[in-house]
């Protein structure tokens, strides 16, 4: 299963690189499949590719229900013997 978290463009290098942030997490990720990235772009990633860019307010929504689903998760895990 793959999980898709949307990542703020932070910084583009000469090279269609990216720094995203997701969270203060920072990774590189390839821009060669979206057309015109621009540093505050939020994008969709998968395998080391940008391959969606979404907009800021879906793209906020979005985390904001992750962090809601992970803050029940980790309330209700089914794993734990508690």
């Amino acid at each position: 299963m793959c999980l898709a978290i949307p990542s703020k463009i932070t910084h583009i290098d000469e090279n269609g690189m990216a720094t995203i942030d997701v969270d203060g997490v920072q990774r590189k990720t390839s821009l060669l499949l979206i057309e015109d990235p621009q540093v505050g772009d939020y994008v969709i990633v998968h395998a080391g590719f940008a391959i969606h860019k979404i907009d800021e307010k879906f793209a906020l929504e979005s985390l904001t229900v992750l962090r809601e689903s992970l803050a029940i998760a980790m309330q209700t895990d089914p794993r734990s013997d508690c």
